[in-house]
């Protein structure tokens, strides 16, 4: 698996079917679990009223969100769906985010992201740590992620966390490691090689004085009485 999305949003409340909307959807790039830097993030006008127990949650206001995209906009839904691509989505409680997408692209004919499409890492965390508190800052506070920069719930910051909680679920911070230690070792191995062995002059400079190889020479002929192949051409 190489390309993932790992996405999260806000919304005016918990069933899309009931009226509620998105207000927030962001998304980072992942490849070979290891985060790219790419990102997609955006507030959506859910041409509605704002209700004071998701505003406590997230701090969207109405007036904030008045006058933002829409999500039929080509700003938010193209966008939106060329950066995921055809890519797997990542998502805690993907149920939950999956049902607001496909809701707001059904409601603009759009065809929906396919349940196949979607990882449920709330799922990949009671497997491995059955009958435990799950919850995006328990997980957090298991792996020893800072929780310090977010104020409240906001899709961006929670989307870095889960995709630090993803790394850890699927024990990416390792693969990193091994990635970047092999990368390295190859580097300094290349690099030594270079140093160690550089272009070999041909033919190679003799190590002997012009002196020690006329008295040789001298030897050769006077003493061994020699008339090798190197004695006629002077070596």
């Amino acid at each position: 698996m190489a390309r993932e999305i790992v996405l999260d949003t806000e919304t005016t409340g918990f069933e899309p079917t009931a009226g509620h909307r998105l207000v927030e959807i962001a998304c980072l790039e992942i490849d070979e679990f290891i985060p790219t830097g790419r990102h997609f993030h955006i507030y959506i006008d859910p041409c509605r009223d704002m209700p004071p127990d998701a505003e406590r949650v997230h701090g969207l206001s109405s007036a904030f969100l008045r006058g933002k995209p829409r999500f039929e906009h080509p700003e938010v839904v193209d966008a939106f769906l060329e950066f995921v691509g055809d890519a797997p989505i990542i998502a805690h409680n993907a149920n939950f985010d999956r049902a607001f997408v496909n809701h707001e692209l059904q409601v603009i004919s759009r065809e929906p992201v396919h349940e196949s499409r979607w990882i449920d890492t709330l799922a990949l965390a009671r497997t491995r740590f059955p009958g435990m508190h799950n919850s995006l800052d328990a997980l957090c506070k298991r792996f020893k992620i800072s929780l310090s920069e977010r104020e409240k719930h906001g899709a961006l910051i929670d989307a870095k966390l889960l995709a630090a909680v993803y790394l850890e679920l699927r024990g990416g911070r390792e693969r990193r490691l091994e990635l970047t230690t092999s990368a390295a070792m190859a580097s300094a191995v290349h690099a030594a090689a270079q140093t160690a062995y550089g272009a070999r002059p041909r033919p190679l400079a003799p190590r002997s004085t012009a002196e020690e190889r006329a008295t040789h020479a001298s030897f050769i002929r006077d003493v061994l009485k020699d008339d090798s192949l190197w004695g006629r051409h002077g070596l």
